[in-house]
């Protein structure tokens, strides 16, 4: 593709004000081959040939080489660099030649497992193909029983290993005895709270394989993080053979970075992102660019989808069917026939959530629109990657956000072009996480001794404590789980630390619509919460929380709604601190409590806030862990003196940084929290604290902990640059403060950061 014209016209575009802020030119590059020095089954060998997949990547034969070797391996390399051979090569070659082999593999999205269907029977004769399937929740029923008795590779997610298989381990006792490799792809995918519960079942998965006779290797494939041996040695408790060495072709790409321009003269506040998407996504599909939007959430893939199809109604109505929205939650049909729309070239664009972030084939893509950073390097790059993923030059565009983390990159490109990519965090140990699963494994099998090694430390503390509760009983040395508790995976939401969900119905028909987490259930169906649904807008008319359902009726107010909350915090425990020039920082366990106190109405096209209403909601209180620090005696003194705005800049500051920290950490904006006040009775004078906004937390907190420098540095550059006069939603107003950003105050803040950063070096 000729990116050149498409950034001429850009320049001409009457909409046009100087968007495009950088533009990095990242070139080709050749691909790199290799040759294996095992042999590998004849008919293989030859399947590879006539599909084309030969000869192999010097990536693909590291890997490969590994596990016919007989070690864990882990493939970290970028999207499009042929990481499912990396796989699929060793499996077919023990499918094919050791008969009561079997293999099982985890992907987190079922379009994801359909794709990989499709790619392993290609290169697997006939008569082994028809005894490979996928099982999970979209399997019909009738077709279950053959799979657990005939088939030699399984293909689910970790939701259906963790609820239908490993509870029901019986039934697959020929499959498990016979287990020789579990696969374990897009495995970035599993951190935070969803890959502490991942790390959970399959330590749950390998204390049956032990059972049943069987010891599978793991091969692991995952897009480019810092840390990969520390975080696949956490995920499947073994040690790993990490592979990096990406040498697959690259065709090159235009990566541009966007920044909405502000809305007026007088205005500190940037043009909607959601509208300048709308933009660039129309102008493309006028100009035939087979593109991919992504945006952050639900909501905006809805409001883009409706936004661009109006737009091409009035003059383009052929285009305006070309183009669809894609979430995780629609039905499989509805997801089947939008990828299959890719691939065959019917649909033009798809807007999307990160659902199709991962390595589904959905053909050759021209360009792609990040609405908003991902909140990671590596998942900006994973979802940039989709474009140009045969070979050819692309274009990918990053629209910023008007907030300091995406406001901070598009004044810093350097910072995001010349960083390595972040760690991946997960605690399998979070007694929150891991608790649950020892009931499911107790369910599953008596717990022993000898699993304590295998979970790790807090086993004998968690199986104590639910013995003492009466959920474990012991028995000739072993922990059987108490004949009152029933199927406890059921009970357990391995994508959340909250247990349960909320059923958002409709009113009249009584249709189910959708299910939302607990932990996110009091934010989006609150009374007057207006909720999109495949293009359409509901509004919450009850909420039962007893019953925990939400009853909503279709709408069509001009608005959507958004959440506004109230936290308090308490220190329980500190585990850790140090001295940073005067100031102490601290990391511990606190106890957070949060309430959802209003909400705010804005415009669907132009975000301008429209009003504000009040709710009475419970408070919902957990443990978690934070960081927090509290502030130079020197900088204190001088504003108490000087009568400055205190708790301003140390609430302008938290703001701040909590916008900041996901450059330092992989984690969504979502996935922390913080608090500040003047005067806090745990520490007794002006504190900051940052926490995991997940129960239990999930190692965000210790790695802010461990970068606090680092942090502040970052902190203070998106306060200080910033042009703004008294502090906008690029610098230090949040959308979901629950004092409506009062008070704040930029100056302070940036001195209190000014301070702490002088008196941290020597």
């Amino acid at each position: 593709m000729d990116i050149a014209p498409i950034y001429r016209e850009l320049g001409s575009a009457s909409w046009y004000r100087g968007q495009v802020v950088h533009v990095q030119e990242v070139p080709p590059r050749a691909a790199s081959y290799a040759e294996l020095q095992h042999h590998l089954h004849p008919g293989l060998e030859d399947l590879l040939a006539d599909r084309g997949l030969s000869p192999l990547y010097t990536h693909q034969v590291q890997a490969i080489e590994a596990a016919l070797a007989g070690q864990d391996v882990a493939v970290v390399t970028p999207a499009a660099s042929g990481k499912s051979l990396c796989y699929n090569v060793p499996v077919v070659q023990a499918l094919l030649t050791e008969p009561a082999s079997r293999a099982l593999y985890l992907f987190p999205t079922k379009a994801l497992a359909q794709d990989q269907l499709r790619a392993l029977r290609e290169i697997v004769p006939e008569s082994l193909a028809r005894r490979i399937g996928v099982f999970d929740g979209d399997t019909p029923q009738e077709d279950r029983p053959a799979l657990r008795r005939n088939a030699r590779a399984v293909i689910t997610n970790p939701d259906m290993l963790h609820f239908g298989m490993l509870p029901n381990h019986r039934s697959w006792a020929r499959f498990l005895a016979g287990l020789r490799y579990i696969v374990v792809d897009e495995a970035h995918v599993y951190r935070g709270v969803f890959g502490s519960h991942v790390a959970n079942v399959l330590r749950r998965l390998y204390r049956l394989c032990r059972r049943y006779g069987s010891t599978p290797q793991f091969i692991c494939c995952s897009a480019t993080i810092a840390n990969p041996v520390e975080f696949f040695e956490k995920l499947i408790a073994r040690p790993v053979t990490v592979v990096d060495n990406d040498g697959s072709p690259f065709g090159g790409k235009s990566f541009a970075f966007w920044n909405p321009p502000l809305r007026d003269d007088d205005s500190d506040t940037r043009e909607s992102p959601i509208r300048q998407t709308t933009l660039l996504l129309d102008m493309l599909m006028r100009r035939d660019v087979r593109t991919l939007a992504f945006v952050r959430t639900r909501r905006q893939a809805e409001l883009v989808y409706i936004s661009v199809r109006d737009r091409l109604q009035v003059d383009a109505a052929s285009l305006a069917k070309r183009l669809r929205p894609y979430r995780a939650s629609y039905l499989m049909e509805d997801r089947r026939e939008v990828e299959q729309g890719l691939v065959n070239g019917d649909l033009l664009a798809v807007v999307a959530t990160n659902a199709l972030e991962l390595g589904v084939d959905i053909g050759d893509l021209d360009a792609t629109i990040l609405t908003g950073y991902p909140g990671s390097i590596a998942s900006t790059w994973q979802q940039a990657g989709r474009s140009g993923r045969r070979g050819s030059e692309s274009l990918s565009v990053l629209v910023g956000q008007d907030n300091p983390l995406d406001q901070y990159l598009m004044r810093h490109p350097d910072f995001f072009f010349g960083r390595p990519h972040e760690h991946a965090r997960i605690r399998p140990e979070n007694p929150y996480v891991a608790g649950p699963h020892l009931q499911c494994a107790a369910y599953e099998m008596p717990l022993g001794g000898r699993d304590s090694a295998l979970f790790g430390d807090g086993f004998m503390e968690q199986v104590e404590a639910m013995e003492a509760e009466g959920v474990l009983h012991q028995r000739a040395g072993r922990w059987h789980l108490s004949p009152s508790v029933e199927y406890p995976a059921q009970n357990v939401n391995i994508r959340s630390a909250f247990s349960g969900q909320f059923m958002a119905v409709e009113m009249g028909s009584g249709r189910l619509l959708e299910r939302v987490d607990e932990g996110a259930a009091l934010n989006q169906l609150h009374v007057g919460a207006v909720y999109l649904h495949q293009g359409e807008a509901y509004m919450v008319d009850a909420l039962d929380l007893d019953s925990k359902t939400a009853s909503m009726k279709a709408t069509d107010v001009p608005y959507y709604t958004e959440s506004r909350e109230l936290t308090d915090i308490r220190v329980l425990k500190s585990q850790q601190s140090k001295q940073l020039g005067g100031v102490t920082v601290h990391m511990g366990e606190v106890e957070v409590s949060k309430a959802v106190v209003g909400y705010r109405k804005r415009a669907l096209y132009s975000d301008e806030n429209l009003g504000d209403e009040p709710l009475d909601l419970p408070i919902r209180p957990f443990r978690t862990v934070a960081l927090w620090f509290d502030i130079p005696a020197p900088s204190l003194e001088h504003v108490l003196k000087e009568r400055l705005d205190l708790a301003g800049g140390l609430h302008a500051m938290e703001h701040a940084a909590i916008g900041i920290l996901p450059l330092f950490a992989i984690c969504d904006r979502n996935d922390i929290g913080g608090v500040s006040t003047a005067l806090h009775p745990d520490t007794g004078g002006p504190v900051v604290f940052i926490y995991d906004g997940h129960p239990g937390g999930v190692g965000i907190a210790e790695h802010g902990y461990d970068v606090i420098e680092e942090l502040w540095e970052a902190t203070l550059q998106a306060i200080a640059e910033c042009q703004c006069e008294s502090g906008c939603p690029s610098c230090i107003q949040s959308p979901k403060c629950g004092n409506n950003n009062q008070p704040l105050d930029k100056e302070v803040a940036a001195q209190f950061l000014r301070d702490l950063l002088q008196g941290a070096r020597p």
